[in-house]
């Protein structure tokens, strides 16, 4: 007789957040994102539930975007990039036009520029032109870039409801400033709809609404700096004192929500996941009744390791299916894990297939799950895919729509699955006690993301000494009706987004930005207060502390033993770091890579990922590093590089080419594979002998390259770079931007 399966529940949970991109209230803001993707994401994500009355679906809105949506839809405000859409391009000057150029082909190329050809005939002549020419287009083909950037960011939906739209869709070309005032205007209707249509969804029971702290700060952070930091991180302060500003930010969240929505969420989205023994106390303490984390938290809370197959399914799912209770410290609140795997499969490999056999695999995983439970002594299992909900659609065809219609219908049609509303699943399921909680977010289960790097420990400092000065303020002067407006500024610049950005690894292409925006709004704070504004917060923070040297100080030889206990041999190397998250999967091999030589020798080393190095899965883990070098001052054979791509690349990097290709192949714990290739005429390669290339793995990987072996002579400058490329696909280029160099004495 076959055994009864057991019904799985399915928690789609989907974030959305933005930044603050404004420097006051009422100005302009400095970017578009939160206007482009809520015309191209916030609705339909919602609006999809007509089509399939048996889904229910979870959404988590931060309360500064939906302050921004008010404030483009209600208020009528604009960002740099509306007002000039919205301008005669007659009255375009230089920097306008300068500014166009930079940044109107800001969108995907393969699903947002290629398949509108006027759009990709600009564009294709702006990456012909050897600079930034201003003259590059005539003044129609400015109106043209300007409408077209605007409508790619539509969501293919809205052509439904918009027969304007329809049309402006299929002008492609020609447009007037009518056209573009008509484009704006759609876009701010759709903002419009946003609130409102989330709402009735809610009033439905279709769908449950919870929040994250208002401007998304890193909470354990804030209560706690001391459990962030590893290490001794001296130019840290010692203590924030920002457990008020923590507890405030998710209180005043959870008021604008009930506000908006009319409903005071029961959960609580803590930003990037991130948790500790002190969160949880104060959501408890809030009367938050449950709050949402990653699996690799639950495996360091519970001193289990989730093991994955080659196909990555689970072994064992059992822990990762059930909720918690943490009763620990004073708290009584519950807690779900959601899965890694799987929204790393949405975000970044189901995009480069078709989204009908991608949302077929996905199904598929939920049915291997669920083949597993026959054996679990519970009744309620649950798998959690909480995830970002806005910044993958657009890798996709029809921005998400064909994947994400075919998987709901796939479990609409499975009467075995279900979807929920995670506050009713917890109230039919009992939950397991959870005795402790490991503090960390989703990335690597640390804070690295957010603090421990010079520009991000320097970036704290600057924000304690502004509160600091703010606290003695308030002391004295407890009336001043500006107080509120000083605070708020003072949250803004709490935000996790900030410390994303600044320094290692993370790079958002407008670092600039980003530091300009976040100063700002800290001498906000003195100008509300009339107080005079420290001379620091003028100086640019990307100025003030120069970033990790990718260059060698000076010639060193160090022991190649694959040990990392001998650092000290390695202290006048370069490095660079890989980055983490949302760019890369989370179990990146490798964090950093350094380099150095002597006299005849290239040396390299490359240190695992910290969260593998203990992790029974580092020896089920392939990695494959192809090191790429070609002689700078002599003429040699060059081909191009031959991994390959996963999609198209517009990475001007990725047209270089090469005379020596190193390939270092690590699988089992072990080396592998040591491959020396070199070019050959005609753009091919052929096999070489690597018999003097020496590789050692213990802990860390070294390497040694003779310089002869690689064709490099005495003061010949060689130039290089780093690809992962596992199974010969390109995971990432390090850098992307520029060759590194060396000169061989």
């Amino acid at each position: 007789m076959m055994s009864q399966t057991k019904k799985l529940s399915i928690a789609f949970y989907w974030h959305m957040h933005q930044p603050v991109y404004q420097l006051s209230p009422n100005g302009d803001y400095l970017m578009p994102w939160t206007r482009l993707h809520a015309v191209k994401d916030y609705l339909d994500m919602v609006t999809i539930l007509d089509k399939h009355p048996k889904i229910k679906l979870n959404f988590n809105l931060v309360p500064v975007l939906l302050d921004e949506l008010i404030d483009y839809g209600e208020r009528g405000l604009h960002d740099i990039h509306s007002r000039l859409t919205i301008m005669d391009v007659k009255d375009l000057n230089d920097d306008d036009k300068e500014f166009i150029i930079n940044n109107f082909f800001d969108a995907n190329y393969q699903s947002m520029i290629l398949p509108h050809s006027e759009y990709n005939r600009l564009y294709q002549k702006y990456q012909s032109s050897p600079d930034d020419d201003i003259n590059l287009f005539t003044e129609q083909e400015y109106s043209d870039l300007l409408a077209l950037f605007n409508l790619v960011w539509f969501d293919p939906t809205h052509k439904q409801h918009y027969p304007e739209l329809r049309k402006l869709l299929k002008k492609q070309k020609g447009y007037t400033l009518e056209d573009r005032i008509k484009i704006i205007e759609l876009q701010r209707d759709i903002i419009r709809k946003i609130i409102p249509t989330y709402k009735k969804y809610l009033e439905e029971n279709r769908i449950e609404i919870t929040t994250s702290p208002y401007y998304h700060p890193i909470l354990p952070i804030l209560l706690d700096i001391k459990s962030a930091k590893k290490g001794p991180a001296d130019d840290l302060p010692s203590n924030l004192k920002m457990d008020l500003d923590a507890k405030m930010q998710t209180e005043l969240a959870l008021q604008r929500i009930d506000m908006l929505f009319g409903k005071r969420p029961k959960g609580v989205w803590p930003s990037e996941h991130c948790v500790s023994s002190k969160t949880m106390s104060m959501l408890s303490e809030l009367g938050v009744e449950w709050t949402v984390s990653d699996e690799g938290i639950l495996s360091n809370s519970i001193n289990c390791e989730f093991v994955r197959d080659f196909k990555g399914y689970l072994e064992d799912p059992y822990h990762l299916l059930k909720s918690y209770k943490y009763t620990a410290n004073n708290s009584n609140i519950k807690i779900i894990f959601r899965s890694s795997m799987l929204p790393n499969l949405i975000s970044f490999e189901y995009p480069n297939h078709d989204p009908i056999a991608a949302a077929n695999d996905l199904y598929d995983r939920f049915k291997v799950i669920q083949s597993k439970l026959l054996s679990s002594p519970d009744s309620n299992h649950l798998i959690t895919i909480a995830m970002d909900g806005e910044n993958c659609w657009e890798n996709y065809s029809a921005d998400g729509a064909t994947f994400l219609s075919t998987l709901y219908d796939l479990i609409e049609q499975d009467t075995s699955l279900e979807t929920v509303l995670i506050s009713d699943y917890l109230e039919k399921d009992t939950p397991k006690p959870l005795n402790k909680i490991s503090s960390g977010s989703w990335i690597n289960r640390n804070f690295k993301l957010w603090i421990n790097e010079p520009l991000k420990n320097l970036a704290w400092t600057y924000l304690k000494k502004v509160r600091d000065d703010f606290c003695d303020y308030v002391k004295e002067n407890p009336l001043n009706p500006n107080i509120e407006l000083a605070r708020r500024e003072l949250f803004i610049c709490e935000g996790s987004d900030w410390f994303w950005w600044y320094g290692e690894p993370n790079d958002s292409g407008r670092d600039n930005i980003f530091d300009y925006i976040f100063r700002e709004h800290l001498k906000n704070i003195y100008i509300y207060l009339g107080l005079e504004i420290p001379d620091y917060l003028d100086i640019p923070l990307i100025s003030v502390i120069t970033k990790p040297s990718r260059y060698p100080k000076g010639e060193f030889t160090p022991n190649i033993d694959g040990k990392e206990d001998d650092d000290a041999d390695w202290i006048n190397a370069g490095c660079i770091y890989i980055p983490d998250g949302p760019v890369l999967r989370e179990n990146k091999f490798y964090d950093k890579i350094c380099f150095g030589y002597d006299k005849d020798n290239l040396y390299l080393r490359f240190y695992i990922n910290e969260f593998l190095k203990d992790s029974p899965n580092l020896k089920k883990q392939v990695n494959q590093m192809y090191i790429y070098i070609r002689n700078q001052s002599r003429k040699q054979a060059l081909s191009p590089i031959r991994v390959i791509q996963k999609q198209e690349s517009i990475l001007p990097i990725s047209k270089e080419k090469f005379h020596n290709e190193i390939q270092i192949s690590v699988y089992d714990g072990e080396i592998n594979l040591i491959r020396l290739v070199k070019a050959m005429p005609n753009n091919l390669w052929t096999i070489k002998t690597s018999k003097n290339i020496t590789a050692v793995f213990d802990n860390v990987v070294d390497v040694k390259i003779p310089f002869d072996t690689i064709d490099i002579e005495e003061n010949d400058t060689m130039e290089f770079l780093f690809i992962n490329a596992n199974y010969g696909l390109i995971d990432f280029y390090l850098p992307n931007e520029m060759l590194l160099t060396i000169k061989r004495m």
